[in-house]
């Protein structure tokens, strides 16, 4: 008796990845990928499959966790009341979720608002980070007149201060979910790591040597700078 295998073995021109979305093709996708069968093009195309069956999913979660934290979050109404304080408006209006195609949880634009990355989100806590993180742009647009297109010290001041207030680079946020050991000066390392990427993602940036050049130029007066707070608590 002849015995077919049918187990998905990953070879050139074969990346693990089985189209479909039945359950039974579903499952031998997610055994590929828990087994290590799957290359990286591979993965790539399950999570775009998976992003795209769950797009409704994960923005009607997000936006029912978005009016949440806008309603009773500390630190999200505290920075709603300073931006309505200089002349904006945050709202549920302009903080979207949307189904994104690049490895971020969010982003600002002062003419869109703020986009939030449904299916990029951990949980509620990752949610209110990153309304938090783009909720310190929107304040530094106001407050300092950003210039975003054309000035990447501006860019990297304001991606200091919004990885520093934002409370994304505390402690035990980096040491659970980015596995970041450290203990001393790890604030500031996760800052600064955070803000060099930010600022790398930018058209007006060479590489990873001229960001993290830019960063350091700007870093002794913008991470002490943690208005509209008296001082970094989260």
């Amino acid at each position: 008796m002849t015995i077919v295998s049918t187990d998905v073995v990953t070879q050139p021109g074969n990346n693990g990845y089985i189209e479909g979305d039945d359950a039974y093709t579903r499952w031998r996708n997610w055994f590929s990928v828990l087994t290590g069968k799957m290359n990286e093009q591979g993965l790539k195309q399950y999570v775009e499959a998976r992003d795209t069956r769950m797009e409704e999913a994960d923005c009607i979660k997000c936006e029912k966790q978005r009016d949440y934290l806008l309603q009773y979050s500390p630190v999200i109404r505290f920075m709603r009341d300073n931006i309505n304080q200089l002349g904006g408006d945050i709202h549920s209006g302009n903080v979207r979720c949307r189904r994104c195609t690049t490895l971020q949880s969010g982003g600002f634009d002062p003419e869109y608002g703020i986009r939030v990355c449904a299916n990029q989100l951990r949980n509620q806590g990752h949610l209110e980070d990153t309304m938090a993180h783009e909720m310190v742009h929107a304040y530094d647009h106001l407050r300092f007149k950003v210039k975003w297109r054309d000035n990447l010290r501006h860019a990297a001041c304001t991606e200091i201060r919004a990885s520093s207030l934002s409370g994304e680079c505390r402690f035990m946020r980096e040491f659970i979910t980015r596995g970041q050991w450290n203990i001393t000066q790890q604030h500031q390392e996760c800052v600064r790591r955070r803000a060099v990427l930010s600022v790398m993602a930018r058209p007006e940036c060479k590489d990873d040597v001229h960001a993290a050049r830019v960063v350091n130029e700007v870093w002794g007066s913008c991470f002490v700078d943690t208005r509209p707070f008296d001082e970094i608590y989260r």
